[in-house]
């Protein structure tokens, strides 16, 4: 078993070691505090229709989405009543949770090297969805590329939002963060 006292994750030990001097010098960064970093990841589930109809898939969500960050998820619920969508304020539509430190870096490596091989008929990511300061926004259509969903215990195959906040403060510089972490982009 390993010493949780000294492990440190591998995608954070490879930033720390040979991603930031890279990033310093293909963009001449003169202060360490500049070189663009990893911040959060946002996952999200959202069950739409299906917690209308049963409120219990919210929570099958937030218990899917608790085993694949590794943390306890939140319970998102509705803003506001809607009528013709039969929603009130206050019911169950998804989870979400929001990773930091070294459980993000864990997740970002999971994400890269196990996951995104699973899908089918994967090419790759898009190179195109920053949001124009540095934060990159992928969508799964199943959730069940992750190993640690068990796909014979699941009901439903839920989509997922991704969201990778960096403090980069350009696309291009997130995009060079990301593809010396060996992010899959198409483009």
């Amino acid at each position: 078993m390993l010493d949780d006292a000294t492990y440190t994750p591998r995608l954070k030990t490879l930033y720390k070691d040979t991603i930031r001097g890279a990033l310093k010098e293909e963009f001449g960064y003169k202060n360490e505090m500049q070189i663009p970093k990893l911040d959060k990841i946002v996952l999200n589930i959202g069950c739409g229709r299906a917690a209308v109809k049963d409120s219990k898939k919210a929570k099958s969500a937030q218990e899917d989405l608790t085993k694949i960050a590794g943390q306890k998820a939140l319970t998102t619920v509705a803003k506001n009543s809607i009528a013709g969508f039969r929603v009130r304020e206050g019911m169950p539509m998804g989870a979400k949770v929001t990773l930091r430190g070294e459980r993000m870096y864990e997740f970002l490596d999971r994400l890269i090297t196990i996951a995104m091989p699973r899908i089918r008929d994967f090419r790759g990511v898009s190179g195109t969805s920053f949001d124009g300061r540095g934060n990159y926004a992928l969508g799964l259509k199943e959730h069940i590329v992750f190993p640690e969903i068990d796909f014979d215990k699941i009901d439903e195959a839920w989509g997922m939002d991704i969201v990778i906040a960096t403090t980069a403060n350009t696309d291009a510089e997130a995009k060079a963060l990301l593809k010396a972490f060996n992010m899959p982009f198409n483009s």
